[in-house]
């Protein structure tokens, strides 16, 4: 079955990871029978794989396997943001207490013991899987959203609350990350991550807080804290997922903005966006290499397109109107 058909059905997927083909095919047909999707990987590599390649709802892990074993592949199914999310529950034969914390510290959600017993593994699944659809139908619902924001010039990273890690980018992320802070996921710009922390708190209490703005040249990567995303059925302190919504934009993307929203001339956009940041005649004069008679006429010619008398009116609805030139704060 494909990965895209396995995405399509409404069918629980269940992944299966035992290396005895025996004790997996008794589960196997129960869980069959009982109107799952199973797959089955005998090693840890090919748990991985499928996994990744599949994202089941629940992963049956035997625990003890040749080569990678079972605590192993929880850790990297665990490390992985696409399979972070995905419970675990391991089927071992060890019942020292040591074993079973050993497991729930890899990412096991649960444990059943050997031999297994299919009624006992379905009534453990329940929970973790009612819980487990959700977040993954919520997880394709936010990617589709985010490469949507990508074509629109917009990307998207999530960051764990709990330990401030890059759980999730879009392509486009990735790549102004890397321009701008020279960060791989999954570690979150420290930059991004002290704004984050600092602002908390504000976001909480539905304000939106500062934005924060990094330089590239004459380059500005602007991070806006959009939403809380994941635990929407926990405690308000659970933590959880933030959406950093952030946009590149440039001298050159602010003016053109201006001029479309006013109808107005490229040096006329230059001179009201300056007269936004507060530049008087003369100084504006200096900077486009004009006369301060010359910047005067193009200020009259803005006022009148603007339905406005004053320089402060004009600025006032230049930063109403058009989004890129409100101040961005790193604070």
């Amino acid at each position: 079955m494909s990965e895209f058909m396995l995405q399509q059905t409404d069918q629980l997927i269940v992944l299966i990871v035992d290396d005895v083909p025996d004790n997996v095919a008794p589960l196997h047909d129960a869980l069959d029978d009982a109107g799952y999707t199973v797959l089955v990987a005998l090693d840890g590599e090919s748990a991985i794989r499928r996994a990744t390649q599949a994202l089941p709802d629940v992963v049956l892990l035997d625990a003890v396997m040749p080569g990678i074993d079972g605590f192993e592949v929880a850790r990297r199914l665990k490390a992985q943001a696409a399979t972070a999310h995905i419970p675990i529950i391991f089927m071992t034969g060890l019942t020292e207490t040591e074993h079973l914390v050993a497991a729930l510290d890899a990412g096991g959600a649960d444990y059943v013991t050997k031999p297994i017993k299919p009624r006992e593994v379905m009534a453990r699944m329940g929970v973790h899987l009612r819980t487990a659809r959700h977040v993954r139908q919520g997880a394709v619902e936010r990617s589709q959203a985010r490469n949507a924001l990508d074509a629109f010039g917009y990307a998207t990273i999530t960051v764990r609350e709990s330990d401030g890690r890059l759980m999730w980018q879009t392509p486009l992320a990735r790549d102004l990350l890397r321009n701008y802070c020279g960060s791989e996921s999954p570690t979150t710009p420290p930059a991004v991550l002290q704004w984050l922390r600092r602002h908390l708190g504000e976001a909480s209490e539905q304000r939106e807080p500062p934005r924060l703005t990094l330089e590239n040249g004459p380059r500005r990567l602007t991070f806006r804290l959009h939403q809380r995303v994941g635990d929407e059925d926990g405690e308000a302190d659970a933590g959880g997922d933030w959406l950093i919504v952030m946009q590149e934009t440039s001298d050159a993307s602010v003016l053109s903005s201006v001029a479309g929203a006013f109808g107005l001339t490229a040096r006329e956009a230059e001179v009201l966006y300056w007269v936004v940041k507060g530049k008087i005649n003369r100084d504006i004069g200096d900077i486009l290499g004009a006369s301060p008679a010359t910047v005067k006429k193009h200020l009259e010619r803005i006022y009148a397109k603007l339905g406005v008398e004053t320089r402060t009116a004009a600025a006032a609805m230049a930063i109403n109107r058009v989004p890129l030139l409100q101040p961005q704060h790193g604070g």
